[in-house]
């Protein structure tokens, strides 16, 4: 963010709903062309974890399903595996190993004993008795350990791993997840392709390491999961799509977007031969290879999914006599919302939204409360700032606030990022007393949370720092600025990118309060030797800077120093010049 854009109106806007990842968006009044960058609402990530040989998931896909349905969302591409079991007391022959170590008399014996622990743990966890389900999980692990320290390193062991893993997952403990996916991959290595259930682990492996952000090994799981399904079945099996899913996403994250575009391609051809053009199947594969267009800047291209996503489900609801007031067709609403946004049709994505969050609302599909809800609100209010209607959008960050304090307290911490939201908007429309309070509230709230020298208080003093300057409270913005130098400095380092921030807050504050031009003259080459190293030396923030450094330079008379800086300048106003041209 450029505090000096701030200084000349606040012409920055920050709506995020997570204080920890808080982000600031421009805002161009004078271009109301949907300028602006919107979050991606998440498509549902819903594995269908399934072995070809053997059905291991039958019920596991029952639960995925209806998360679907309820708009949930499981982690990565894992199947959330809400689990359980009946007695509170445990011995070692309540686990799993205790009857899949005698000789099984089929395939499918075992897999009863994976899909009743696995339905054991997801009851227990449902009903709340997460203790319980530590307590099964633990013993289970434990057996499997004594397994494996006797130099048993087969299909039985790694398949009840996974099922540990999942229930791990499922409890957020993602040290234990890691630890077990470390054990599962040893073991897998040693397996031939043809074992009994390999395909369904190393598909869930690789959900797992995708939702634990290790994107390379999940993409070395469902390549050879892949590899495997291919082999028995073919190169157009519906059994290719969840592995074909989990590698189209890591593709698209580390920039392989035209690799990740042909798998996308690939699975809507394999679903529409063997379920129709119109199967809910679609869903996935359509919102993905959408989002995926539009992180690559190709709105165009992506309403076209988009609208595909949007009719398959319309045209699905209305079949099971739902129709346009589904919570589902709410979601595909706001995807489509995202399109037209991207395509610079504002007006169009606001009514989009609005008719998705009163579909959403009506059919109580979401919570209120939720992080989904909240954020379609916020990217909305974003979205009405910068086509000029701030009132309306202030409204909608009004609901975000009062939700939060009704739903978590008047002093939970997440009704901080509400306070700093709604003072940037009263900003916009300069009513910086409005603004003052509200960041105040804010620094209270967090106070309580956090130490005075934590450098997440550090993001409302600055913003109360220009409005005390807008306020023309100079000495008072001066203090405030200078605190969060000193805090930042502490926090990142005094080359970093946040003191780049503060020292050119300070710079503007100090320029109205008449310091020594030497002094101010330093604190902004200091301020250009961070934008250089973060920016690039060519960038649009270098050059806002160089401005001001020739100023001062002028004013000093340092003509030596005066000529470079000039040159420099005028390549880079040339070089953006024919930019805008262009």
């Amino acid at each position: 963010m450029r505090v000096q854009e701030l200084l000349r109106g606040m012409n920055y806007a920050c709506f995020h709903p997570n204080l920890n990842s808080m982000a600031c968006f421009p805002i161009h009044f004078e271009h109301p062309k949907c300028d602006v960058k919107l979050h991606v609402v998440p498509c549902l990530s819903i594995a269908r974890p399934q072995s070809s040989r053997v059905d291991l998931s039958h019920h596991m896909r029952d639960d995925i399903n209806k998360w679907a349905q309820n708009g949930q969302n499981p982690p990565s591409l894992v199947p959330l595996p809400l689990l359980w079991m009946s007695s509170v007391s445990l011995t070692l022959s309540d686990t799993l190993l205790d009857s899949s170590s005698h000789p099984l008399n089929t395939a499918n014996d075992f897999e009863k004993h994976l899909q009743g622990l696995f339905d054991e743990v997801k009851t227990l966890i449902s009903t709340g008795k997460k203790s319980d389900a530590i307590d099964l999980l633990q013993a289970n692990y434990q057996a499997v350990e004594e397994q494996l320290d006797a130099g048993f390193l087969g299909i039985e062991e790694v398949a009840i791993l996974d099922i540990i893993a999942l229930g791990y997952i499922a409890l957020g403990n993602s040290k234990m997840v890691e630890s077990l996916l470390d054990t599962m991959s040893k073991i897998v290595d040693c397996l031939k392709d043809d074992e009994m259930l390999l395909d369904s682990v190393l598909i869930h492996m690789g959900s797992m390491y995708s939702s634990l952000e290790k994107s390379e090994k999940s993409m070395l799981m469902y390549q050879r999961a892949l590899k495997i399904l291919e082999d028995l079945h073919g190169r157009h099996s519906i059994f290719l799509v969840t592995p074909l899913l989990g590698l189209a996403k890591h593709l698209g994250s580390v920039g392989r977007a035209a690799e990740a575009v042909e798998i996308y391609q690939r699975v809507i051809t394999i679903v529409e031969s063997s379920h129709g053009a119109d199967s809910l199947d679609l869903v996935l594969p359509l919102s993905g290879f959408g989002n995926l267009l539009l992180s690559q800047g190709k709105p165009n291209d992506a309403e076209i999914p988009f609208t595909r996503f949007h009719y398959i489900l319309i045209l699905n609801l209305y079949s099971r006599l739902h129709g346009e007031t589904d919570g589902r067709t709410g979601m595909a609403l706001c995807s489509l919302a995202h399109v037209k946004c991207a395509q610079g049709n504002a007006e169009e994505a606001i009514h989009l939204y609005r008719k998705a969050l009163q579909v959403i609302r009506d059919s109580r599909y979401v919570a209120l409360d939720d992080n989904i809800m909240e954020k379609m609100r916020l990217d909305l209010a974003e979205l009405l700032h910068i086509v000029g209607r701030g009132n309306e959008g202030r409204e909608l960050l009004e609901e975000c606030l009062v939700i939060t304090e009704k739903f978590k307290g008047k002093d939970h911490p997440s009704l901080a990022t509400h306070f700093i939201n709604l003072a940037t908007s009263y900003s916009f429309s300069k009513n910086y007393v409005e603004a003052e309070r509200l960041l105040r509230m804010s620094l209270r709230v967090m106070m309580k949370s956090v130490g005075p020298d934590d450098p997440s208080i550090t993001f409302p003093m600055l913003h109360l720092a220009v409005t005390l300057f807008n306020l023309r409270r100079d000495k008072e913005a001066e203090k405030l600025a200078i605190e969060v130098l000193r805090i930042r400095e502490t926090a990142f380092g005094k080359e970093s990118l946040p003191v780049g921030e503060a020292l050119d807050c300070l710079v503007s504050i100090q320029t109205r309060l008449g310091e020594g031009d030497d002094e101010l003259l330093e604190l902004l080459k200091r301020v250009l030797r961070i934008q250089e190293k973060e920016f690039g030396y060519e960038s649009e923030e270098v050059m806002i800077t160089l401005k001001k450094v020739l100023f001062y330079l002028d004013k000093l008379g340092k003509k030596q120093e005066k000529f470079p800086v000039q040159r420099r300048l005028s390549v880079l106003r040339d070089k953006y010049k024919h930019r805008v041209q262009y």
